[in-house]
């Protein structure tokens, strides 16, 4: 594929093709750069600007995803915890929930350009959902310059793209695992990383997990629904097809407590929710 063909000003995306656009924009590594490279792309489409290849296959030549040197990743354990009391606390809180939304960004991004032959409602499905991402990563990093700090400025893990990696081979494992689980556990945490926020203080972050969340159950529901497409296009049993790819995968095991209304919102069916819930009896 020829990246030379592609302009980085957000105006200049015109005429292009969405998922070869949603390629570039993954290999991107300048932040700012993938951001606005996002939301052009998604005013071209809204604007008749692109055209939808869904045949076609692509391929990336290029590191995937597109990151900055910085933040430093490195193993779940070993990402500091620091307390919410203080300044620092309260802006490594916003730095990680930052990071969950950058790999957000990339993953919606993966997801248009690496499957072909899917409904066109799928690729606009999850251009909103890159887009919404950018606007959630926008707004936590113009925060965390409030409090005086930079996306950067901490070390992160890489949880939830290395189970995007995993799944990169089949789209049902990757509606299965990525969006319903664990974009799902930010669905649980939602409430009570608001809620120590708002204790240390700080309205202005609480009002911005308060959208995130409000946007992630949109984006949790539009993976149920790709699941439940496909498992029904293969003749799959959806409750026993999850649990059979959470295994093969070694996906992270659930813990509670759930958001179980955020859950329901999100179209996670009431079997579904009882079995997430007598599972977690058994840990």
């Amino acid at each position: 594929m020829n990246h030379s063909s592609f302009l980085s000003k957000p105006g200049e995306l015109d005429e292009l093709e969405l998922r070869t656009a949603a390629l570039h924009w993954l290999c991107e590594a300048d932040v700012a750069a993938k951001v606005a490279g996002v939301e052009a792309m998604a005013a071209s489409w809204k604007n008749a600007e692109m055209t939808l290849d869904k045949q076609r296959v692509l391929a990336a030549t290029l590191s995937i995803p597109g990151r900055p040197q910085l933040p430093a990743l490195v193993p779940p354990r070993e990402v500091k915890h620091r307390s919410m009391a203080s300044l620092e606390g309260r802006a490594a809180m916003i730095h990680a929930l930052a990071h969950i939304e950058f790999n957000a960004i990339n993953l919606a991004l993966d997801a248009i350009w690496r499957f072909a032959g899917m409904p066109e409602d799928y690729y606009v499905d999850w251009l909103r959902v890159a887009r919404e991402e950018a606007y959630h990563f926008s707004l936590l990093v113009s925060h965390l310059q409030t409090l005086g700090f930079a996306y950067g400025d901490f070390s992160a893990h890489n949880s939830l793209w290395e189970l995007t990696e995993k799944t990169s081979h089949d789209i049902l494992a990757r509606m299965a695992l990525v969006p319903r689980m664990m974009e799902a556990r930010g669905l649980d945490a939602s409430p009570r990383t608001r809620a120590k926020l708002a204790q240390a203080g700080d309205e202005d972050a609480a009002a911005i997990i308060d959208i995130i969340l409000r946007d992630e159950i949109g984006h949790v529901a539009i993976g149920n629904h790709w699941y439940g497409w496909l498992c029904e296009a293969r003749q799959l049993e959806p409750l026993a097809t999850f649990a059979a790819l959470a295994l093969q995968h070694k996906a992270p095991i659930l813990r509670g407590p759930f958001n179980l209304e955020a859950r329901r919102a999100a179209g996670f069916s009431e079997p579904e929710l009882l079995a997430l819930i007598e599972e977690t009896k058994s840990l």
